[in-house]
């Protein structure tokens, strides 16, 4: 769905559709966006002051790679050379695109003993910092497919993957960790709340939202959350 503003000053909206769409990461011209077996690119074909129909932005699909069924979860991209990063929720880490593979795998969790299709720990969450990947969630420590499900309730954690080592625990199903104005916030869904992790490692939580939380963005002063396909924001 693309919101935005039309020439009477309303709000409009767009929507297209894309076979289980989920990670997004978009620039002031490009998006990104993975679906079922595909990451796209689209960009925006208009040049600055040019219109469309009334509008300044027309996103355009120009670059498909095709994946296969990975359970793409967060993605973005790298500041210093462009990369696509992604989770790889299903191969439980973290990857780049390839001309040739499904995907080229960067990173794993250390407890992770092979990289098989198998959502063995839920791994789902991408934090960058400084234009790198620095933070990851995940719903369980677990080796074993679908083992993660058996502790959802306070199994969750949070790994600086620069260190490999785990610096947040007992959190219920976190999603969508984002770094922002020197904290680490993040997506408690299995509590429904919104919140940040403090210096010693524990979860704070600073506003309670009824259901599954997923995708997290801010502008400004303001965390902008996904809550049953519903927008709401936070102070």
């Amino acid at each position: 769905m693309l919101l935005g503003v039309n020439t009477y000053g309303q709000l409009s909206g767009f929507e297209r559709v894309f076979d289980r769409a989920m990670g997004l990461y978009a620039t002031p011209e490009r998006i990104y966006l993975s679906s079922r077996s595909q990451l796209w690119q689209l960009d925006n074909a208009l040049t600055p002051g040019q219109l469309y129909d009334g509008y300044d932005k027309l996103y355009i699909p120009r670059i498909a790679y095709t994946t296969g069924d990975l359970d793409i979860h967060d993605l973005a991209v790298e500041a210093d050379n462009e990369r696509i990063i992604f989770i790889s929720t299903i191969l439980n880490c973290l990857a780049t695109v390839s001309d040739r593979h499904s995907c080229i795998p960067l990173w794993k969790p250390k407890f992770i003993s092979s990289l098989v299709c198998e959502d063995r720990c839920h791994l789902n969450g991408l934090a960058m910092v400084d234009g790198k990947p620095r933070y990851v969630t995940l719903c369980g420590e677990s080796d074993v497919v679908d083992g993660w499900r058996d502790n959802r309730q306070g199994g969750g954690c949070i790994i600086d993957i620069q260190s490999d080592q785990v610096i947040a625990k007992a959190l219920s199903m976190p999603h969508a960790p984002r770094f922002y104005q020197g904290k680490l916030w993040l997506l408690n869904a299995g509590t429904g709340e919104f919140g940040y992790i403090d210096t010693d490692g524990v979860f704070q939580p600073v506003a309670f939202c009824p259901g599954f939380l997923r995708g997290l963005a801010f502008s400004g002063d303001y965390a902008i959350v996904l809550k049953n396909s519903k927008f709401q924001q936070l102070l």
